[in-house]
């Protein structure tokens, strides 16, 4: 039985075709693959080359640094003497420090200074309206004249009174009244004498004189205004700042230092600095010190007295304060970048003539400005590192920086110990230093 032939039965040319397409596109993909995977390791194989010749080059590179000696500056150490200061912090306060308030109630009726000026001594700065005054002195004198008037007839009764007793005219008794009252009298006179007193001492009041000589605050009260006894801020304030104190503490333990000298009639030069500790701001000297020790901080104050002709100084300005207590001679001094901090204490890197590092361990006695006063194995003559210091050890090889560079840093610090050693004044200024490792 033939079977019939359905529409979607493929003929056998077409069947062929479709056989034949398909293989080619399987063979495609295939290549297109395996391209890939050899464009992939291709790229990897490039990169891991590329990236193990980088670290070729670096290792090497790191091999030349280490191999090639640091280069450093460094300053010899030098055998000076080294002025000793006690440093402290303090507030500028006033010589003299006047609070002006009026004597009596009254109207201000002129002010005759300006804010800020400096006044001398008895010069007038305001006047109260002094006519309520005038008129109770007026007042009193009436008074006066008055009771003389009757005091002068009691002593011409009293007179005739003992006239008339010599002549036995009068009684004794009317004598002696009339002496009673001649002398009270008198007594009147002399109460209206203190009223005329203390009625031109009030007068005197209304004008109002500089106490002392200095600088006037700002004004408390314009003129006009009524001003009274009770009131609190009073009229102006005048600080005398020529000579000024500065008032500042030092702990108990220092005392000894301080007081010493002092009992033997010394004056110890103070010299003040502002906040930087950088800027000087007035020479000076200590005044006096405290009676008592103040028993919650476990310090002292003291005083120290500056000329401030230049009025660097202002009144309630805080300044870092460095008493010097004496002279240290003949001390091995370096300069401050050549010590260095580590967990060991303190040391420097001292240049040996093979050009290689030596680490001397050292003790910091004295810091007066860029200079520092050392005890330890460290002589006069001593090449010690102040730049490059940062990766040293013990024995590293090391090389010098240019010699004029070297001259240069070495002629700088000489002149600064110069500086210091010339003048006793001279100032101080503290800078913290990097930590470093010692080996």
């Amino acid at each position: 039985m033939i079977e019939p032939i359905t529409k979607n039965t493929p003929r056998p040319e077409e069947a062929l075709h479709r056989r034949e397409s398909g293989q080619t596109s399987s063979g495609m993909k295939t290549w297109l693959k395996s391209l890939l995977i050899v464009l992939v390791i291709g790229l990897i194989v490039f990169f891991g080359f590329r990236h193990f010749t980088d670290n070729q080059k670096a290792a090497e590179q790191e091999k030349k640094a280490v191999k090639r000696p640091a280069t450093v500056t460094a300053v010899a150490a030098k055998t000076m003497n080294i002025n000793v200061y006690m440093n402290a912090i303090g507030t500028v306060t006033p010589r003299n420090n006047v609070v002006i308030r009026t004597h009596l109630d009254g109207q201000l009726m002129r002010v005759l200074f300006n804010e800020g000026q400096y006044v001398n001594q008895g010069e007038l700065l305001a006047e109260i309206d002094p006519r309520p005054y005038q008129v109770q002195l007026s007042q009193a004198q009436g008074q006066l004249a008055k009771d003389q008037a009757l005091l002068k007839n009691a002593q011409l009764d009293l007179e005739r009174y003992k006239t008339l007793l010599a002549q036995d005219s009068a009684p004794e008794q009317q004598v002696a009244t009339q002496h009673s009252l001649v002398n009270q009298y008198l007594g009147t006179i002399q109460a209206d004498q203190s009223q005329i007193d203390n009625a031109k001492l009030q007068l005197t009041y209304t004008r109002i004189t500089a106490p002392i000589s200095g600088r006037v605050g700002l004004r408390q009260v314009d003129a006009g205004n009524i001003v009274h006894q009770s009131d609190v801020n009073g009229i102006l304030s005048i600080a005398q700042v020529k000579p000024i104190t500065v008032i500042f503490s030092i702990p108990q333990d220092n005392l000894a230092s301080v007081l010493a000298p002092v009992r033997k009639g010394e004056k110890l030069p103070v010299v003040v600095y502002g906040r930087d500790q950088q800027k000087k701001l007035a020479d000076g000297f200590l005044s006096s010190t405290d009676n008592q020790i103040d028993t919650t901080t476990g310090t002292v104050k003291l005083k120290a007295q500056f000329a401030n002709e230049d009025e660097s100084l202002f009144p309630n300005q805080f300044v870092n304060v460095k008493v010097q207590l004496g002279i240290n001679k003949d001390a091995t001094v370096i300069p401050n970048a050549a010590i260095q901090r580590g967990s060991q204490g303190t040391f420097v890197y001292q240049v040996k003539a093979d050009q290689t590092i030596a680490v001397k361990p050292v003790k910091v006695t004295v810091v007066e400005g860029e200079l520092s006063a050392i005890e330890g194995d460290v002589a006069s003559g001593d090449l010690l590192v102040t730049d490059g210091a940062d990766k040293l050890r013990e024995g590293a090889k090391v090389e010098l920086a240019k010699h004029n560079d070297q001259k240069k840093s070495g002629n700088k610090q000489a002149g600064a110990a110069a500086d210091a050693a010339a003048s006793p004044q001279a100032g101080v200024k503290h800078r913290d230093h990097k930590r470093s490792s010692a080996p």
